[in-house]
């Protein structure tokens, strides 16, 4: 089983027809869907054929009861504390299919307990680095990732987003994910250029590292610094990105779980994340 811990929230996903004008309005469609990283990692992964588990934070409200129930239809084993109020992310998707993210993470940050046994069944702890550098949230997850550790289980991260670790400090997240000692970071190329990381500078104490370019070929880069290219297949109709890492993510852990080699997972992941492609945000529903 695949667990995922951080965020749970909602994304209301803004289709821009045209770049938006101070003082006046812009046409745009509105989508509500349930969202957050580590939440669309779990869901994904169930659409990929596998079994996975959320640990999380929602509000104690209307919002946060509809997303979980929502996640639980959608096959996730769901281990959610309600306290506080449930986020929201609005994202703003323009005609290139690029998404600029408003996140008000709400109660997704302090979470701060994880119960006993929920590493039981696990194969592997995947985290965003959302899930790192917010408190009491990044204390809890770093607690477990000690945890799973402890228990042999893989580690994943993913460094989601330049905002983020430059807001974190750049250096100061790339000293804790040498901390952390994941077996895989996953990252996008500029993630990747902010962190400094590529062929003849593989991440320190990370077993693998998996570089995606988005429509380029993704690169796999070993912590000896041999390289694997793996080239993506066309997609016709991109719309919205959002997501679209999560999917990555989640088809590439499913096929690693499932004892695929990592060309054969980077292929999984390029293909459960076309699928995200066409429509608005990561959820199907």
């Amino acid at each position: 089983m695949l667990c995922c811990i951080g965020d749970l929230v909602e994304d209301v996903v803004v289709w821009l027809s045209d770049e938006p004008v101070t003082g006046t309005d812009t046409p745009a469609q509105v989508f509500r869907r349930r969202g957050g990283s580590a939440a669309n990692v779990a869901a994904l992964a169930v659409e990929a054929g596998g079994r996975s588990r959320f640990i999380g934070q929602v509000g104690d409200d209307r919002l946060g009861l509809q997303l979980t129930d929502q996640l639980e239809a959608a096959g996730v084993d769901v281990w959610v504390e309600s306290s506080g109020r449930t986020g929201t992310v609005v994202i703003l998707v323009d005609r290139a299919a690029e998404r600029t993210m408003l996140p008000d993470r709400g109660a997704s940050i302090e979470l701060d307990y994880v119960a006993e046994g929920a590493l039981d069944d696990v194969a592997w702890l995947h985290v965003p680095g959302y899930s790192l550098i917010a408190e009491p949230l990044g204390s809890t997850t770093r607690d477990l990732i000690e945890r799973a550790h402890q228990r042999a289980i893989p580690v994943s991260v993913d460094a989601s987003s330049t905002g983020l670790v430059e807001a974190f400090g750049t250096a100061q997240f790339v000293r804790l994910i040498e901390q952390l000692h994941p077996s895989i970071l996953f990252c996008n190329s500029d993630e990747a250029t902010l962190l400094k990381l590529g062929p003849d500078r593989p991440a320190r104490r990370v077993g693998l590292t998996v570089l995606k370019a988005g429509a380029g070929p993704t690169m796999l880069i070993r912590a000896d610094g041999s390289t694997d290219i793996v080239p993506v297949d066309s997609v016709r109709a991109v719309i919205d990105t959002t997501g679209a890492g999560d999917a990555f993510a989640a088809g590439y852990l499913v096929a690693a779980l499932d004892n695929k080699t990592p060309i054969e997972a980077v292929q999984a992941a390029h293909t459960l994340a076309a699928t995200v492609l066409s429509r608005p945000g990561a959820a199907s529903r």
